[in-house]
């Protein structure tokens, strides 16, 4: 590795790419279910925001120029996973019998903030 190029995430790039995709889907289909209303749009239009950036900064990273970028893209990516958290609880509060559709979700959300949090921990060891 020369000391231009960013490392890349993971040897299952693909998977973690997938996975992402999968999760900003899965965000959608709970999002068509809700009931038509001015707080229901607003909280889907931030969630689904935040599911879709995890995986746009995720493939970002990878296709990153140097490594401040990729790590800062890596961080943006978790930050946004943090940020889905945050919609899906307020989806919740704002409609209860979503719970158990959210419940899924927001597993999935808390794991990829893990991988994201193992990843730049990885990258930073690596990198110093």
């Amino acid at each position: 590795m020369t000391n231009n190029q960013p490392p890349k995430t993971t040897r299952n790039n693909f998977d973690l790419e997938h996975r992402t995709t999968e999760f900003g889907k899965m965000v959608v289909r709970l999002c068509r279910q809700l009931p038509k209303d001015s707080i229901n749009s607003r909280i889907a239009g931030q969630l689904v925001g935040s599911a879709g950036s995890v995986g746009a900064n995720y493939r970002e990273a990878n296709d990153a120029l140097g490594k401040k970028d990729f790590l800062n893209r890596l961080r943006i990516a978790r930050k946004e996973a943090k940020e889905t958290l945050h919609w899906l609880e307020l989806l919740v509060e704002a409609n209860p019998e979503q719970k158990e559709g959210a419940r899924k979700l927001w597993k999935e959300a808390e794991e990829l903030k893990n991988i994201l949090s193992a990843i730049i921990k990885k990258v930073e060891t690596k990198l110093n």
